[in-house]
């Protein structure tokens, strides 16, 4: 393997508390956040942003043929019955070099009217309405952005395949197989040729396929619309609960099963607990910069958490390796100088696969557009704060906890480990190291009692 840091010998846990300090001031940052936008009075506060896969509600994205005026698409919203407050825009940035998307999400709350009877969970309560709701609400909001000249015709970038089939045979006159075959052709070019928005209804009289008197039946019947929706996720406060409820189910088992394996595999729970703690310290501060700067939560948030976690876990799985392999041969030093050395050794790993790891993140960050802005904005805190957790969270609390379970088998192990000569002859017992006879005994080490201690024995 490439070392960047070429017989490397820092003091890592040296300035452990500094570094534990920290993390407290980022993990108190984010309860204050969250604690405040709890208990503030303002109702469209909230402790996280929610999306709306957690929240329930409807997402839109709209495209317009020109830069869209949000104060009026706002207004226009709310004109449909919608709190002004309570209505997200968010326009869509655009990339390096890229044309002018004059695109927005138009996010909605939950519309949808539940009905909960006592005792009833959140999850089976019933709704009374449609959960298409607030699409409907949103197209009607767009169709004021139109001509009034249009009015009593039908929008072509607002009208689905097998309503426009059933206009074109009803108004258009034509029959069934040429009506299915014109909003076809209609349906694609909009679609896949001009990305969901026709700039006019010259472009549709000029497609192959559409004859001059189909042309002028369009043109009496049909417009094109000043926006398009592209795009609308609708999702019902059931389905919001049940998705949450299960999200953090899936951590804590995901951690729980993390813990029992590396306490197993390292036969020592301190090497489970110090990894644990490092994830679960990952999570909470993502959170609390998720809570602080609003970011959107939602499944690819989730699915990011999850991958942090993985790959913190990894990360601290391979310095306790190599702690385990050190405690072999160097089982007369303290646990603690043991740990640095190990970090020491495998800093260049750290480095390398964490900067690569970062690197990708960074290119999602600015380049993946505002659909990954809340997925790449947790990897990229999650592959910062994972790095350094590895390093000054999940060692320095093994090394406490494996210290508090020697303080208690102090005795006992000292007895047992005694019998080895060089041992007797430096003074030095495996409980004042730190290192326990479990974790010799994960590193290979027999602790059994020499052939030679029988003769003093007779």
């Amino acid at each position: 393997m490439i070392e960047i840091f070429k017989h490397a010998n820092y003091d890592f846990l040296g300035k452990k508390y500094l570094f534990i300090g920290l993390s407290w001031v980022l993990i108190l940052a984010g309860l204050t956040s969250v604690l405040y936008r709890t208990f503030d009075s303002n109702k469209s506060n909230f402790a996280f942003n929610m999306g709306v896969d957690f929240a329930g509600g409807t997402l839109t994205k709209v495209k317009f043929k020109d830069k869209p005026d949000l104060n009026k698409l706002r207004a226009a919203v709310a004109a449909q019955g919608i709190e002004a407050s309570q209505i997200t825009l968010q326009a869509v940035g655009e990339g390096i070099g890229q044309a002018p998307k004059n695109e927005v999400f138009v996010r909605l709350p939950n519309l949808v009217t539940v009905v909960r009877q006592p005792g009833q969970s959140e999850t089976s309560a019933k709704a009374t309405s449609d959960t298409d709701v607030g699409k409907q609400k949103v197209i009607a909001a767009l169709a004021t952005f139109n001509d009034s000249s249009t009015k009593g015709k039908i929008d072509l970038n607002n009208i689905g395949r097998d309503v426009l089939r059933s206009e074109l045979n009803a108004k258009a006159g034509l029959d069934s197989t040429r009506a299915d075959d014109v909003a076809n052709r209609i349906i694609e070019y909009r679609d896949k040729q001009r990305g969901g928005l026709i700039a006019s209804l010259d472009e549709v009289k000029s497609l192959n396929g559409i004859e001059p008197q189909v042309s002028s039946k369009l043109a009496d019947n049909f417009f094109t619309g000043a926006s398009a929706s592209r795009g609308t996720e609708a999702v019902s406060p059931q389905v919001g609960a049940d998705l949450r409820n299960r999200a953090v189910y899936v951590t804590i088992v995901a951690c729980m099963g993390m813990l029992i394996f590396v306490a197993f595999r390292f036969k020592s729970w301190g090497f489970g607990v110090g990894a644990i703690i490092a994830v679960f310290h990952d999570v909470l501060v993502t959170l609390g910069i998720f809570s602080i700067m609003q970011w959107e939560i939602n499944l690819t948030v989730v699915a990011a958490l999850l991958t942090l976690v993985g790959y913190s876990m990894n990360d601290t799985i391979v310095i306790f390796d190599r702690i385990r392999e050190m405690t072999r041969t160097r089982r007369r030093e303290s646990l603690e100088k043991v740990s640095n050395d190990a970090i020491n050794q495998t800093l260049s790993r750290t480095i390398i696969t964490s900067g690569l790891t970062f690197l990708t993140v960074l290119a999602m960050l600015l380049f993946g557009g505002e659909v990954l802005k809340s997925f790449s904005w947790a990897l990229f805190i999650g592959i910062i704060i994972g790095t350094y957790s590895s390093i000054y969270i999940a060692s320095p609390f093994m090394i406490w906890w494996e210290k508090w379970r020697g303080g208690k088998s102090a005795a006992p192990t000292a007895a047992a480990v005694n019998t080895s000569a060089d041992t007797i002859k430096t003074g030095a017992t495996i409980g004042n190291a730190g290192v326990r006879p479990e974790m010799l005994a994960a590193a290979g080490v027999s602790i059994a009692p020499r052939k030679g201690s029988k003769r003093g024995q007779k």
